[in-house]
């Protein structure tokens, strides 16, 4: 088990949002065509060694607008006792409460016992071990981006923003790349394990732009990943013909290309 320092040369690509001539993507090539895979219940360490069994859910979810805060209430007032192990918390007085105040006073999900509230414990049912939104997703034949907070479904994903001027022109430049243990600040030089990084998560059947497309159209639109999806189409394939594989144009995940060795 290694966990590979972040600060190394990455490729990017960048291209104009086909919906918005104003707004540009700036997209890590070298991420989104690791072979990064969530290992919960796998191999997961967990960011808490005491919780290791929790994966990233010790800290509960911070929401990212008002709107992703009220899905995920809309979500969770489906989950039933059997689904749910935290059901009675969330239900206990006169008002469904599932929100508490964080740092900065931002709000986020609740914590119990030291882990988000939507977290079910082994020994609740290990048919529903972890996220009991999750499961309800699963129950529901839907994507879990439908019913988990934006940054659950997004990690280790990260979804930025910049501005760049040229001229008297102004754009949004929309970051996609990874969420490595610095995109945390403080928080993230406390966590035990961090899995975008580690060598035991780069063992997936398929590269992240593959794997987590339904997650990469939600971020950008529908054309945009079909666009990002034909540069790293092209980028695996010449990197499948090429004797040399990380020099001078091409740079594999250092966590890939540990993990395969």
């Amino acid at each position: 088990m290694t966990e590979i320092a972040t600060t190394f040369p990455r490729e990017w690509v960048e291209f104009p949002n086909p919906e918005n001539p104003q707004e540009i993507f700036k997209c890590d090539l070298t991420w989104l065509t690791s072979y990064w895979n969530c290992i919960f219940g796998n191999g997961c360490q967990g960011i808490d060694k005491e919780f290791a069994d929790n994966g990233c859910c010790s800290d509960g979810a911070y929401y990212f607008s008002k709107e992703d805060e009220a899905r995920v209430t809309k979500a969770a007032k489906k989950l039933t006792k059997d689904l749910w192990q935290n059901y009675h918390i969330a239900h206990q007085g006169k008002k469904f409460s599932i929100t508490e105040l964080g740092l900065d006073k931002d709000r986020k999900t609740k914590k119990v016992n030291k882990t988000c509230i939507f977290f079910n414990q082994k020994d609740f049912d290990s048919k529903y071990f972890g996220c009991a939104l999750h499961h309800l997703a699963i129950k529901e034949n839907k994507h879990f981006i439908e019913t988990k907070p934006d940054i659950c479904w997004q990690l280790p994903m990260r979804r930025s923003w910049e501005k760049r001027e040229i001229g008297d022109t102004q754009y949004q430049v929309i970051v996609i790349g990874e969420y490595t243990r610095e995109a945390w600040g403080e928080g993230g030089v406390d966590m035990d394990w961090y899995c975008s990084s580690n060598t035991e998560a780069h063992n997936g059947a398929q590269p992240v732009y593959l794997s987590n497309k339904q997650e990469l159209i939600a971020m950008m639109n529908q054309k945009a990943y079909d666009q990002l999806a034909k540069l790293c189409d092209d980028r695996m394939a010449a990197l499948k013909n090429r004797k040399t594989k990380n020099l001078p144009l091409f740079v594999i995940h250092p966590a890939t290309k540990a993990a395969k060795k």
